[in-house]
């Protein structure tokens, strides 16, 4: 049986992959079983940051492999510590929790708002308020969490207590939290899986500003935002705000599973020891790659995503067959005259692999693609729009 024979057979049938069967890459370049080239324009959904076989990666990545790699959290590992101070030391946090997703990220985030509320406030203030539109994962009560009724209806019934507003609108956030006892509220600074829709500067900071009156936890999702993707280090940053609590996966680990929840002054002592864990949390094969990712995206690493940014946008708005894009740095949605998955098709027949968010062509490429292969990849798409 060839590969895609054997996964349609064996493999859990919860993907409607295309035909294709990658079998190798090198920076931002992908191959398959045929030795057909692909400009990596999905980063496997925002991970691989530094592409394929990124050599700093690989090489921290190789040496903690050979050294230890792995320990339960019953003791201390270099990686983990060093990781937790990188994050805080970019971020302003204070402590930070190590897991393996963003789902698992986002679920100690809920965990901690809710544990925050009832010793300050009571038990019953147990609610949390997050956006029509968005996305925090799928497990039960992130799903709860995911503002669309579409990721629902076949899991039901779903953790309790969670309420839904209009992203921009403050006065229903300010109508529910006075109608419910609210814990915290949940945003995305870009709803990616809701369409690459990125959250308005009044909005944020209005937010912010309510919850911090209430005493309200706010809680940032920033799996697929954060670490360099929006051209920030993480998507809040570009609204100039400080949340309670932040998520973050996907891109920290550039090609292993890990999950970060970082807590700021006012959540920083929330969890004792008990109240959480995570046997693979902190690994520090992991931790050592998400380190030499965090180290290298500074400043001027971080003006160069959004000049490609800048790029993307300049040449794609003109295109005749480009309706509208959205998004923020190299998290960008492209709304199609044509039907998405035709674009999608052809670019794929062109040798550009971006994916969609809803009806819109998603671009997450590596942040450190060469300007050549961008350029090269801005061109299939345009001819495939039009």
């Amino acid at each position: 049986m060839s590969i895609i024979e054997l996964d349609n057979k064996y493999v859990a049938n919860t993907y409607a992959r295309f035909p294709i069967e990658l079998v190798s890459g090198k920076g931002s370049k992908l191959y398959d079983d045929a030795g057909k080239e692909y400009i990596d324009m999905g980063t496997g959904i925002g991970v691989n940051v530094f592409g394929v076989g990124d050599e700093g990666w690989v090489n921290a990545v190789t040496a903690q492999l050979k050294t230890l790699q792995h320990t339960s959290n019953l003791y201390y590992t270099s990686p983990c510590a060093r990781l937790a101070e990188a994050l805080c030391e970019r971020t302003g946090a204070k402590k930070v929790f190590f897991s393996n997703s963003g789902a698992e990220a986002n679920e100690c985030a809920i965990k901690a708002a809710r544990k925050y509320a009832a010793e300050k406030k009571g038990a019953e203030y147990f609610n949390i308020i997050t956006l029509n539109n968005s996305f925090h994962g799928r497990t039960i009560t992130t799903l709860a969490a995911t503002g669309q009724d579409s990721f629902h209806k076949d899991f039901l019934p779903l953790t309790d207590g969670f309420l839904y507003a209009d992203a921009g609108d403050i006065d229903g956030i300010k109508a529910l939290a006075e109608e419910n006892k609210v814990a915290a509220v949940m945003i995305e600074a870009v709803q990616g899986e809701g369409g690459v829709v990125p959250l308005t500067e009044d909005f944020v900071k209005g937010l912010e500003a309510f919850c911090k009156a209430e005493d309200i936890i706010l809680i940032v999702d920033e799996v697929q935002t954060g670490n360099g993707r929006t051209g920030a280090l993480y998507g809040y940053m570009k609204f100039g705000i400080t949340p309670d609590i932040v998520s973050t996966a996907k891109g920290l680990g550039g090609g292993l599973p890990i999950g970060a929840t970082m807590f700021f002054d006012k959540t920083e002592a929330v969890y004792t020891p008990g109240n959480h864990g995570s046997t693979f949390g902190g690994n520090p094969v992991a931790a050592a790659g998400a380190l030499n990712i965090i180290e290298r995206l500074d400043e001027d690493f971080l003006a160069e995503v959004n000049k490609k940014h800048d790029y993307i946008i300049d040449q794609l708005s003109v295109c005749e067959g480009v309706k509208g894009i959205t998004g923020l740095g190299l998290m960008l949605g492209i709304e199609t005259v044509k039907d998405v998955n035709e674009v999608l098709k052809a670019c794929q027949e062109n040798g550009v692999l971006p994916i969609k968010a809803k009806n819109k062509l998603r671009l997450l490429p590596p942040l450190n693609i060469p300007f050549e292969d961008l350029e090269r990849a801005v061109e299939v798409i345009k001819n495939a729009c039009v």
